[in-house]
């Protein structure tokens, strides 16, 4: 993927591939949460299983003003992550690097497998009342609210990492266009960016390579705390993404050293600051 793919007959396009390898997960999820809390003989879901689920409150009793606002910003907050990640970031791409079909197919296992055992908990197998949500720990209601505080914080620095990344092919696209319009060329230079890469510097990339990376492990920790640390799916998921993320910074950060020299690398951290 990425700076590391290599070309394969086994390919898949880029924008195809993670399309395809993100939405099971979503749907998935969202599947369990429709029919097993049924299966176990549960009517009603607690708000906050709905809210982790990235579903609107159906039937509930009366809310204030302040807390319906707070319900439909923590339903956006699913959205528009799924949504982001799954749907709109393939697209939003200048251009993506073909993705191996053992890639491909590992993602999807891991999609399919983590949406199952957060689904699962969400939906029968971890807190199914408002008593069992208060049982999860002290001042459970404000930690709920800091966890989705925190994936916010999170959400936000990652698409802001990530559209510096774009911007950095936009850029040169657009150079390219200009150069080809001075030289009387029509239409728009194909395929200019598909490789182009330069040491980015806004935001986080002032200090580390992969400031995108920690700001989706910031998320899941988020989630992780408003869903209590008793969540071991979600508490799993956190440690996946370090386990398989970490490793690719790493290997990241030589090839910007390789590429770039480490003169223009200078000092900055691959993932983590002050560790690595």
């Amino acid at each position: 993927m990425g700076k590391t793919s290599v070309a394969s007959r086994f390919n898949i396009p880029g924008r195809i591939a993670w399309f395809t390898m993100e939405s099971p997960g979503f749907l998935t999820l969202l599947y369990i949460m429709k029919t097993l809390p049924a299966q176990h003989g549960i009517t009603d879901l607690p708000w906050q299983n709905r809210v982790l689920a990235g579903l609107f409150v159906r039937s509930s009793p009366p809310f204030s003003l302040a807390l319906l606002v707070f319900l439909f910003l923590t339903f956006l907050w699913q959205v528009i992550h799924y949504s982001y990640r799954a749907v709109l970031f393939p697209y939003l791409q200048p251009s993506m690097s073909p993705i191996h079909v053992l890639v491909w197919a590992a993602a999807i296992t891991f999609q399919i497998c983590n949406a199952t055992s957060l689904g699962c908990w969400l939906a029968a197998y971890g807190p199914t009342t408002e008593e069992a949500w208060l049982s999860t720990g002290p001042f459970a209601t404000a930690r709920f609210v800091i966890g989705i505080g925190i994936f916010y914080f999170g959400l936000a620095g990652n698409f802001f990492h990530d559209e510096e990344l774009r911007e950095i092919r936009r850029a040169e696209q657009r150079r390219q266009d200009k150069l080809a319009k001075e030289q009387g060329k029509d239409g728009k230079v194909k395929n200019a960016v598909a490789k182009h890469y330069r040491i980015p510097q806004a935001g986080l990339f002032k200090y580390m390579l992969y400031p995108h990376y920690l700001c989706e492990w910031i998320e899941w920790l988020g989630f992780w705390i408003a869903a209590g640390w008793g969540c071991v799916p979600a508490r799993a998921f956190l440690v996946n993404e370090v386990a398989t993320m970490f490793p690719r910074a790493v290997k990241g950060k030589w090839w910007y050293v390789e590429r770039f020299g480490e003169e223009k690398v200078g000092k900055k951290w691959a993932v983590l600051p002050g560790i690595y």
